[in-house]
């Protein structure tokens, strides 16, 4: 369409599988420029992504042709891949099922970006679970709590 303009910003949330701390210091910041990467490939545009060893935050520009569920399939599917293939761990690595999805005006953009910069700072006072929950609540996200996490069989 030749006149469709849009400003779709989107904070998505996925954490490790079991909320596992895998993400190591030696290699996540490499990891968060795979995912950013990962993330431009499908035409979405990165901002930041940065997250704690369990889990993983992610603010971008979404075009209007491409859908939420496209960008995380690409950026978890392929950065798991990435992980796994880098021999970083001795167990094969997956993500949580899931994510959290967040929307934004570009007003709050300054905002969300140094809340995600500021991770590690911020997960010391709170977990990624409370975290999460708080995120939902305040977003008015609908959600059953049985559903949120999975724990190991």
């Amino acid at each position: 369409m030749g006149n469709s303009y849009s400003q779709i910003f989107i904070q998505c949330v996925f954490a490790v599988k079991y909320r596992a701390a895998l993400l190591h210091k030696p290699w996540r910041y490499e990891l968060f420029g795979v995912i950013g990467n990962l993330i431009n490939e499908t035409g979405a545009e990165t901002f930041i992504v940065n997250g704690v060893e369990d889990h993983v935050h992610c603010l971008f520009r979404l075009k209007p042709s491409l859908s939420i569920s496209e960008v995380m399939k690409v950026a978890k599917a392929k950065s798991s891949k990435w992980i796994n293939e880098s021999g970083f761990l001795k167990s094969r690595f997956e993500w949580q099922v899931g994510y959290g999805a967040f929307s934004y005006n570009k007003s709050e953009i300054k905002r969300v970006y140094r809340y995600i910069e500021n991770q590690e700072e911020h997960h010391y006072g709170i977990s990624f679970p409370e975290e999460y929950l708080n995120m939902l609540v305040k977003n008015g996200v609908e959600f059953q709590e049985q559903y949120l996490f999975h724990a190991p069989v």
